[in-house]
């Protein structure tokens, strides 16, 4: 199996994605707004509110580096569709899906290399309308996806997820929390309870351009050591189109300072997020 590009390739890759693509596209100078946006800067600064009112189609690329005992590359793309619903004038219901699509090389001696699907997440977060620090909660539901064992974990996993973050001015700083347990799937498999927490901090300047940075800790409990998986990633994105609608192109690093023993030592990451208009 070929896996994707090595660390340098693959980060001359991210970066001519992020400076060619709104060119290619047909970038345009001032992006279209959806209805009910202020204007290119208000649209730019709701993209970094992940309980925002907007409909997108994000697709982030992560080049993991220096993966299991041959230190080679994983390759995850993880197409994160997000879907609002008004409930009524106070509240919303905003609806997220995170489909991993995975290139892993062998974890262990002895062991094979893997790709397919791993674990989709589904999230449904309840935020009302207006509010000064702008939160939402709601479930989270992991569907077992595969039966490769390095991709999967086999399991039914359901649990509470809430987003608390605040704006102001061109700031945006907040947190999102998830925890999960097993409940079903296969039974030679073990249990899972793993949770998710994902601070983050962003300034959007008036050029459309965002600076972030973000931490993306994962634990599972039920790791008999090394539970903890935390990379920090540093990321600069820009406002712009993708033919006629508005999207967001991103480029960003980050290090692992937590991780398993075969796990990754830093990363490459790029994305492409697409708004779409809301009926």
């Amino acid at each position: 199996m070929r896996f994707p590009a090595a660390p340098a390739r693959a980060g001359a890759l991210a970066a001519v994605l992020w400076l060619t693509a709104p060119a290619v596209c047909g970038a345009q100078e001032k992006p279209p707004v959806p209805q009910g946006v202020a204007d290119a800067a208000d649209l730019a600064r709701r993209l970094s509110n992940p309980v925002s009112n907007l409909v997108s189609i994000p697709f982030q690329m992560n080049w993991d580096q220096g993966v299991g005992p041959d230190d080679q590359t994983r390759f995850v793309m993880n197409v994160q569709p997000v879907m609002p619903f008004s409930i009524n004038e106070d509240w919303n219901l905003i609806t997220r899906v995170i489909m991993p699509f995975v290139s892993q090389p062998v974890l262990a001696p002895g062991g094979t290399a893997a790709f397919g699907v791993s674990d989709v997440l589904a999230s449904a977060f309840l935020s009302p309308t207006r509010a000064g620090v702008i939160w939402g909660v709601g479930p989270v539901l992991s569907l077992p996806s595969t039966t490769e064992l390095t991709l999967g974990s086999g399991k039914w996993s359901a649990g509470p997820t809430v987003v608390v973050l605040n704006q102001v001015g061109q700031w945006t700083y907040g947190a999102l929390w998830n925890q999960i347990w097993s409940f079903a799937g296969d039974p030679a498999r073990g249990d899972v309870s793993q949770m998710f927490l994902q601070p983050f901090f962003s300034y959007t300047g008036a050029n459309l351009v965002t600076v972030g940075v973000t931490a993306e800790a994962a634990a599972n409990w039920k790791a008999p050591d090394h539970k903890w998986t935390v990379p920090i990633t540093f990321s600069v994105s820009k406002l712009s189109t993708f033919g006629t609608f508005p999207a967001s192109y991103q480029i960003g690093v980050g290090a692992f300072v937590a991780k398993p023993e075969t796990g990754p030592s830093w990363r490459l990451r790029a994305s492409l997020t697409i708004l779409l208009p809301r009926r």
